[in-house]
């Protein structure tokens, strides 16, 4: 018996238009405002530990009370060496940053370490070209994760452009295990930039945040099959995208910055509990 070979190809394609899509992500509402306050260093991101935040822009970082809003400390580097601090978060004992040489090219990143208490500069893994701009880095479940940013025109790399923002797992001697890519839905809301923030929601999700729009986008590993984030869920902030930071000490809220007004933004983020699988 013969089969002609457009039958089987229209078969095959019939099947993979049946294949059920992903699931659109959901809109879960605003994330509601708490606090304000005053940081002209707030450019580019913000740390929360229990008793502090920590406002970032480029090569300079300080310290306010989380009760007063005083300021308590301020850390200067060189900007030869520190030329883009886009992110840090507090994990253990020490305030972690993602320092990159963004808008230069070619593209080179480094992991800062600092003391919180002083904002001493501890020590510097220096991860090198190739991925892109680093933009802001995690630890969870014994592993640290990065994402590296790609950008089109200004900043960007070529031939690599903002679709190629990647995340990026590493072991704790800092070797690549696994990355995955970002979803088309963000990539578009990225575009022309990238990701500037993002970390791990007391949920076990990934919230992302672009460098423009008042978004977070909360995103999944893929449970089987590729190497795509999904895309569950998109949440309203009162910030225009830049870094992010979970305060630990009060799960579910979640720290941020407005540049035009260069305040640091503390926010209830809404629950996903009852409304995602």
């Amino acid at each position: 018996m013969m089969i002609k070979v457009s039958t089987v190809l229209a078969a095959l394609l019939a099947a993979a238009c049946a294949a059920p899509a992903l699931a659109a992500p959901i809109q879960a509402g605003d994330a509601q405002v708490v606090r304000r306050y005053a940081a002209p260093e707030a450019r580019q991101g913000v740390a929360v530990d229990r008793d502090h935040v920590y406002a970032v822009a480029n090569f300079v970082i300080a310290k306010y009370d989380k009760k007063t809003g005083a300021k308590l400390a301020e850390w200067k580097g060189d900007p030869a060496r520190f030329p883009h601090i886009n992110s840090c978060t507090v994990i253990g004992k020490e305030l972690v940053c993602a320092n990159s040489n963004f808008p230069a090219v070619p593209h080179w990143s480094a992991v800062e370490f600092f003391d919180p208490k002083t904002l001493t500069h501890l020590r510097t893994v220096a991860l090198g070209p190739g991925t892109g701009s680093v933009t802001w880095v995690e630890r969870r479940d014994g592993f640290w994760w990065a994402a590296f940013a790609n950008y089109d025109g200004k900043g960007g790399e070529t031939p690599r452009d903002h679709r190629h923002t990647v995340l990026v797992k590493f072991d704790d001697q800092w070797r690549r295990t696994q990355a995955w890519s970002f979803p088309q839905s963000v990539l578009e809301r990225f575009a022309p930039m990238s990701s500037s923030g993002g970390g791990f929601g007391p949920d076990g999700r990934l919230y992302i945040t672009g460098h423009d729009h008042k978004e977070l986008y909360v995103l999944e590993l893929p449970k089987a099959g590729g190497a795509v984030l999904d895309h569950v869920a998109t949440i309203g902030v009162d910030v225009e995208g830049q870094a992010v930071d979970w305060d630990e000490s009060e799960p579910g809220m979640i720290y941020g910055i407005s540049r035009p007004s260069r305040e640091i933004v503390a926010m209830r983020a809404p629950s996903l509990k009852d409304k995602l699988p």
